[in-house]
């Protein structure tokens, strides 16, 4: 009888990749993780229990048939185990990177709840698209016949792209407008290095480029390019913006200078990584080295922005949270790397203005607060102690509170594009359809700041939408 390859949770331990020691990964922006052996990705997907109702599948946006990739990883199957792994997932090797597995698949792993410590899914995952790349198992789009409509994609963030690979392998011809330099969105400018490499996010680029894709970028819809005229020259848009408009802080202070919103800040960082000549940097507004910087937020862009802080030579990096640690809304896993790197955290500790010196911020008024009452949102509501306040001393003050959508209609002069009250456009979820004909939306300008995963899952069910659409419309021109 054959030697049973999985179920070996009881004998085998969780055993992440090895991460590169504090001291070592602080002073770079490389990725602090190291790759999987063969042996190891085999012995740890070994572990998978293949149970009948795979938690890990149903709490995954894209439903990635991940009990099959596993089991066909700890039987050699590499090839095979990228071939599923890819057939729900645009960019598997992106998700295994950055995906919140402790919040998605791995923190329903039906083990972790028996206390054998969850299957390393997001590592194993990014292990099989690696080495897919490795081998040149990874093949541009060739379509079996090219289509003659076109759709045209605002956007080069995962939300579009994945639309764009998808639109590409059914034969439709795409154009991507994006007004950055680079292609990317998040990807390429939000998010940094260390959690994701940039020759990562390239290569997706190049393989769309080299299936058929068009790229017109530092294009600007409104100013370059009317919408209107996108609608007139392509069979259907799809609208993948993402938001970008920084929530601020208006207390006393706020309009010091030196007080820097997050998005501005990491894409100044990732520019200077691309060796591009960034004045923001050059001249010390953008750049935290020598600085004692205070980061405002508790999500994920947050923990982003400590950890760049702490890489550009800050002297000290806190951040401010007004909620207890249990409570913040980023990964547990970034929080522990940035206490690794120095970062100092103060929970229960909410801005109320800013100090400055000569129109230069030189500190955070901070109040200290206690957690109350559920608020509608089921979490306890912040409450402020009184008598508790005190100044935090800073010289760079960085903003991470969130994005909200900018206001299409009236950048592009379409009043009658439909918008929620939050100003999100308002398109099925299933679909991405809006009331506009042939115009679609996907990811956060749809549903708000939210997973790179989630927009994955958007822009490929609108380009399946688009898809049936233009088919049954070719059935009835034939007819």
């Amino acid at each position: 009888m054959a030697k049973q390859p999985m179920l070996k949770f009881v004998q085998i331990e969780r055993d992440m990749p090895e991460k590169r020691a504090a001291e070592v990964r602080k002073e770079d922006f490389d990725e602090i993780y190291a790759e999987y052996a063969a042996t190891k990705a085999a012995e740890q997907s070994s572990r998978c229990s293949q149970c009948g109702v795979p938690y890990c599948q149903s709490h995954c946006p894209l439903h990635n048939n991940i009990p099959d990739w596993l089991q066909l990883t700890a039987t050699g199957r590499l090839e095979e185990a990228y071939q599923v792994s890819q057939a729900t997932n645009t960019f598997p090797e992106i998700c295994g990177r950055i995906c919140p597995q402790d919040r998605l698949c791995e923190g329903n792993c039906v083990i972790e709840q028996s206390g054998h410590g969850t299957v390393t899914i997001g590592t194993v995952e990014k292990y099989i698209t690696d080495t897919a790349w490795d081998k040149g198992w990874v093949k541009p789009a060739s379509p079996a016949v090219e289509r003659s409509e076109s759709v045209g994609i605002i956007g080069a963030g995962p939300g579009g792209l994945a639309a764009a690979d998808m639109l590409r392998q059914a034969g439709v011809q795409v154009t991507v407008y994006d007004r950055s330099d680079r292609a990317g969105g998040l990807l390429m400018y939000g998010i940094p290095g260390f959690k994701l490499e940039k020759d990562v996010v390239q290569r997706r680029n190049d393989l769309l480029a080299d299936g058929g894709v068009k790229f017109e970028l530092n294009c600007a819809i409104g100013e370059d390019i009317s919408f209107d005229d996108l609608r007139a020259k392509h069979d259907a848009v799809i609208i993948a913006t993402g938001v970008y408009k920084s929530r601020d802080l208006a207390g006393p202070g706020s309009g010091a200078k030196g007080i820097e919103k997050a998005i501005d800040f990491l894409t100044v960082s990732n520019k200077k990584s691309f060796g591009d000549d960034v004045a923001a940097f050059t001249s010390g507004q953008m750049n935290a080295e020598g600085k004692r910087v205070v980061v405002i937020g508790g999500g994920d862009t947050a923990m982003d922005c400590v950890r760049t802080s702490i890489r550009q030579g800050a002297t000290s990096v806190k951040c401010l949270y007004r909620r207890d640690r249990a409570n913040m809304p980023g990964s547990q896993r970034e929080t522990q790397n940035a206490e690794e790197e120095g970062v100092n955290f103060e929970w229960l500790s909410a801005p109320k203005g800013f100090t400055d010196y000569n129109g230069k911020v030189s500190g955070v008024m901070v109040q200290k607060m206690r957690l109350g009452q559920p608020d509608a949102s089921g979490r306890q509501a912040p409450e402020v102690i009184e008598g508790a306040d005190y100044v935090e001393e800073a010289d760079l003050v960085i903003e991470a509170l969130g994005f909200e959508p900018e206001d299409l209609p009236t950048l592009w002069n379409q009043p009658e594009l439909p918008v929620t009250r939050w100003g999100t456009i308002k398109a099925a979820f299933t679909t991405g359809a809006t009331d506009l004909d042939g115009v679609y939306a996907v990811g956060d300008i749809v549903r708000g700041a939210s997973l790179v995963v989630w927009a994955i899952k958007d822009g490929r069910d609108c380009a399946e939408a688009i898809i049936r659409k233009l088919n049954a419309e070719a059935v009835v021109a034939a007819e």
